[in-house]
């Protein structure tokens, strides 16, 4: 095919074997669609093709995606909003007739459907990061570190520090969006079993508001989602790597002012301050 079918916000590229989608960069481009910069879509990911009235004068194409084949749609879930659907793509009414073309056209080319064993649509690539509400997240491609915020981590989290999970320790990952009611990414371990809440859980991070946006959080969730999905034996952290003494120094600044407002005891002080001393 060869084509390029441009819409709002988006612009369609038809190969033999696959659909490139760019997305724009202006300022009405949702920000998902800015962050995923462009995407190759395998027909073999795709399971059918819809074209149907839009709002205001438009129509709307939308590639369907096969059920576990896209780590994005896997993360999100179904809670992504319509206008930030990365699959939709929305046209001025008056090219519905040329729209119809390529959707036929697309159609004849699919061959698969039902769900897919693997993903085939490439993650957003690491190193990620994000700041939540309660502390910053941060994949480098083989594990997953949480650094807490004193001004948001819960007592819990700050008795457990900051938290590393390499890739091969996970089962998945559990993304709700920070548009909804308490949204959170939260890491799913191998074996473990997490606390209800996710403010009390160390493999977790809550979003509020500006902290966790959907442009940031869900690339993050389906970039350690395909890791998980295809990781090998990852190597843990050496035994002789020690951490920067100043990142040490605060926190032990703030154990000791949890400590005086009487949310750790005088034994979980000097455990944890032992520790961190331990560390250096």
């Amino acid at each position: 095919m060869g084509d390029v079918l441009a819409g709002f916000h988006a612009a369609w590229e038809f190969e033999s074997d696959s659909v490139l989608i760019r997305y724009e960069r202006g300022i009405r481009t949702p920000k998902l669609f800015q962050a995923l910069g462009e995407r190759r879509i395998p027909l073999e990911a795709l399971e059918g093709v819809t074209l149907t009235p839009g709002k205001r004068g438009t129509v709307v194409l939308r590639a369907e995606p096969r059920t576990g084949a896209d780590p994005l749609m896997e993360a999100a879930a179904g809670q992504l909003k319509e206008s930030c659907d990365p699959y939709r793509l929305v046209l001025p009414a008056e090219r519905e007739m040329l729209a119809e073309y390529y959707a036929d056209e697309l159609r004849a080319r699919l061959t698969e459907s039902g769900p897919s064993e693997r993903h085939l649509v490439a993650a957003p690539e690491a190193p990620l990061q994000f700041k939540a509400y309660d502390g910053k997240a941060a994949f480098d491609g083989t594990a997953v570190s949480f650094r807490w915020f004193w001004t948001g981590a819960s007592s819990a989290k700050w008795k457990a520090g900051d938290q590393r999970f390499p890739v091969a320790d996970l089962s998945g990952v559990e993304w709700r969006s920070p548009e909804v009611f308490e949204g959170h990414l939260r890491l799913l371990r191998r074996d473990a079993e997490a606390p209800a809440q996710p403010d009390q859980d160390p493999a977790a991070v809550v979003f509020g508001l500006g902290y966790g946006p959907v442009h940031e959080s869900l690339p993050f969730a389906a970039a350690v989602l395909a890791a998980v999905r295809t990781c090998g034996p990852v190597p843990a952290m050496s035994a002789g790597s020690r951490r920067d003494p100043a990142d040490i120094a605060e926190r032990i600044r703030h154990l000791g002012e949890l400590h005086q407002a009487g949310l750790v005891t005088d034994e979980e002080f000097s455990v944890k301050k032992a520790e961190l001393l331990a560390e250096l």
